[in-house]
C-alpha cells in the first residue's frame, strides 16, 4: 500500500472513525466485565474499521444523511470481531494484530462465548433499524460465514483443492460480510433496487480482492507487518490461491517437494523461504495479484452509475487499497 493512498483515505474518514470508536464502546454494554475485557482485547486492538466505513459510505452514496448510519455501522465490526475470535480458537492461532490471541489469555470456551455475545449484539442493533431486509442480510451473513469456515475446515490439508473450491470458500468467509455491509447501507438509504444490487456486487468483488491480497501477504509480508507469523495458512493446512496455482503448474518433481514441505509437521523457516521462491517461479504470486486486480476493477465499475461525491471517492480508494496495502 502506498503511503499516499492510505493517508488520503484516513484524512477523508477520520471524523467518521472517531465516531465509530465511540459507538463501538457505547453499544458493547455486556452485563459481565469479563465479556467486555475479552471483546475489547480484539475490538480495540487497531482494526481498520473497513466494514463500518463501507456501510456508512454505501448509505451516503445513495443520498442518506441521517446520523444513524454510525450507530448501525457497528453491526459489521461486531460481526467481524466475533468471527475472528471464533476463527483464532479453531485455528489455534498464537497472535492477532500483533498481540496474543484472545484464547491465549482466556480459556477457549470463554472466548467462543464472547464471540457469541458479539453476534447477538450485532443482531440486536440490526433489529433497531426496523428494516426486515437488513435483518435478513445479517442472518445470511452469519449462515454463509459459518458454512464457509466449516467448508474450509473440512478441506483442511487437501492438496488437490481446486481454484473453484477456494473461490467459494473465500466468498463465504470474507466477501459476504463486505457485501452485506454495502447492501445494508443502500437498504438503510431506501435506495432503488438497481443501486442496492450495484453496491452488493461492489462488496462482493471488494471482498474477493481483499481476501486474495490477505492470502498473498501470508507469503510476502514479514511477521512485524502481519502482526502474526507468516506462513500461518500453510501451517494450518489451508491451501490458498498462490499455492493452488503453483501446485497445478509445477513440474512433477517440484510438486512432490512442495507437497512434502506443506505437509511437514514441524514448520521450517528455511524450507518456507524455498517454498516462497517456488510460488514466484510458478507464478502463483503473479496470478493471484492479477485475479485480485481484476476484482478491484470490477468493484470500481459497479460505482459508475452513482454521482460523484466524497463517498464515491472513498469507496474507489478503498478498492485500490484492498490490494496495495502491506498489512
Amino acid at each position: 500500500m502506498t503511503k499516499g493512498l492510505k493517508q488520503k483515505i484516513v484524512e477523508m474518514v477520520t471524523p467518521d472513525l472517531e465516531k465509530i470508536e465511540i459507538a463501538l464502546e457505547h453499544h458493547l454494554k455486556p452485563n459481565l466485565g469479563l465479556v467486555k475485557q475479552i471483546a475489547s482485547h480484539l475490538l480495540f486492538s487497531g482494526g481498520k474499521r473497513l466494514r463500518p466505513l463501507l456501510m456508512i459510505n454505501s448509505a451516503r452514496i445513495c443520498g442518506y444523511n441521517n446520523a444513524f448510519d454510525i450507530e448501525f455501522s457497528t453491526i459489521f465490526e461486531y460481526l467481524h470481531a466475533a468471527t475472528l475470535l471464533h476463527d483464532d480458537v479453531v485455528d489455534e492461532a498464537e497472535k492477532r494484530r500483533g498481540k496474543k490471541a484472545a484464547h491465549k489469555k482466556w480459556s477457549a470456551p470463554k472466548v467462543v462465548l464472547t464471540g457469541d455475545f458479539l453476534l447477538a449484539r450485532a443482531l440486536d442493533i440490526a433489529a433497531r433499524t426496523k428494516e426486515p431486509d437488513i435483518i435478513s442480510v445479517i442472518a445470511k451473513i452469519t449462515r454463509d460465514m459459518s458454512e464457509g469456515e466449516i467448508d474450509q475446515l473440512e478441506k483442511k490439508g487437501n492438496l488437490d483443492l481446486s481454484e473453484k473450491e477456494y473461490l467459494k470458500i473465500i466468498e463465504r468467509k470474507t466477501a459476504v460480510l463486505l457485501q452485506g455491509a454495502c447492501k445494508s447501507g443502500a437498504i438503510l438509504a431506501n435506495a432503488p433496487k438497481g443501486q442496492q444490487d450495484a453496491l452488493n456486487l461492489y462488496g462482493f468483488h471488494l471482498g474477493m480482492a481483499f481476501q486474495m491480497a490477505d492470502d498473498l501477504l501470508d507469503y510476502t509480508a514479514s511477521a512485524k507487518e502481519l502482526g502474526k507469523n507468516p506462513g500461518a495458512d500453510m501451517r494450518e493446512g489451508k491451501l490458498t490461491l498462490p499455492l493452488i496455482y503453483s501446485l497445478a503448474n509445477a513440474s512433477q518433481k517440484d510438486r512432490k517437494w512442495m507437497e512434502a514441505a506443506i505437509t511437514e509437521p514441524q514448520f521450517d523457516s528455511e524450507q518456507f523461504e524455498k517454498l516462497k521462491k517456488k510460488l514466484y517461479i510458478y507464478k502463483g504470486i503473479e496470478y493471484t495479484k492479477e485475479k485480485a486486480g481484476d476484482h478491484v476493477d470490477k468493484a470500481k465499475a459497479c460505482l459508475a452509475e452513482f454521482n460523484d461525491c466524497p463517498s464515491k471517492q472513498i469507496l474507489c480508494l478503498i478498492a485500490d487499497y484492498s490490494i496495495e496495502r502491506k498489512v
